[in-house]
């Protein structure tokens, strides 16, 4: 294996859902650096687009904003068909659309707000990766990345439904990866807290008090820091790593 090129993602596709934003915006950015091309997804078309001609103009890649709500099967169905409509192929799927809204107890937590938390989370990785897997499969080999959360092993009260939808997806992860060998690897990066745009809403006082003892960096990670474990996971460098759960979480135990 050459070294040199050993995170090359040169001639390759990669399709980011969330990619328009945190830490999905980073990895679109890491993977075009490295040659990919990319199609980035997100319920914002706007934004996706302002990232697409970002990388294109900056990078020299071939680039594709869909909008997509990741907790609808039929957006995610038409996800995959544009991304093979325009690339014929993908070669990397990262599934890092997630959300986790506030709620007040988890007695008042509606149908509504629980069904909608568990779509975006698990359903709609799973569907996508069952779309784009297969088809990996019969291509001849893929790679497929989640984003998980440390939340998932150490949930808190404030994100219940979400540590659990994140726990199915880490669950997921196993199961497809035995399903989808041995052409297409399957893997999650098990996210810490990370100062994206997210983090705007948190107490950043009771956080950073919080991280002395819970987190042994002992802060929040930046969001170019998930790179090096979304790059690993997307070329050669790791073609014998599968059903891998890896924490890139500062330590947070």
């Amino acid at each position: 294996m050459n070294r040199d090129k050993l995170f090359d993602l040169s001639g390759r596709v990669a399709v980011v859902t969330g990619g328009s934003r945190g830490l999905g915006r980073e990895i679109v950015r890491a993977y075009a650096a490295a040659g990919a091309d990319v199609v980035i997804a997100s319920r914002k078309i706007n934004d996706c687009q302002a990232l697409a001609d970002q990388v294109t103009a900056e990078f020299g890649v071939s680039s594709l904003a869909v909008r997509c709500h990741v907790g609808h099967w039929d957006d995610v169905g038409q996800l995959a068909e544009q991304s093979y409509d325009r690339f014929g192929k993908v070669d990397v799927l990262v599934n890092n659309a997630g959300m986790s809204p506030h709620y007040s107890s988890l007695g008042e937590i509606s149908e509504e707000l629980y069904d909608k938390v568990f779509a975006v989370n698990l359903k709609g990785p799973f569907r996508l990766s069952a779309l784009i897997g297969e088809r990996m499969m019969a291509a001849g080999g893929g790679s497929i990345i989640n984003i998980s959360s440390a939340s998932a092993n150490l949930p808190t009260p404030e994100e219940v439904p979400y540590a659990a939808a994140k726990a199915g997806l880490n669950s997921l992860t196993q199961g497809m990866a035995r399903s989808f060998a041995p052409l297409v690897r399957v893997n999650t990066i098990v996210a810490g807290p990370f100062l994206t745009d997210i983090s705007a809403a948190w107490d950043m006082e009771a956080f950073e008090r919080n991280a002395q003892t819970k987190i042994a960096l002992r802060r929040a990670g930046d969001p170019g820091e998930i790179v090096g474990a979304a790059l690993y996971l997307a070329s050669d460098a790791s073609s014998f790593t599968t059903s891998a759960l890896i924490n890139v979480d500062g330590g947070y135990r």
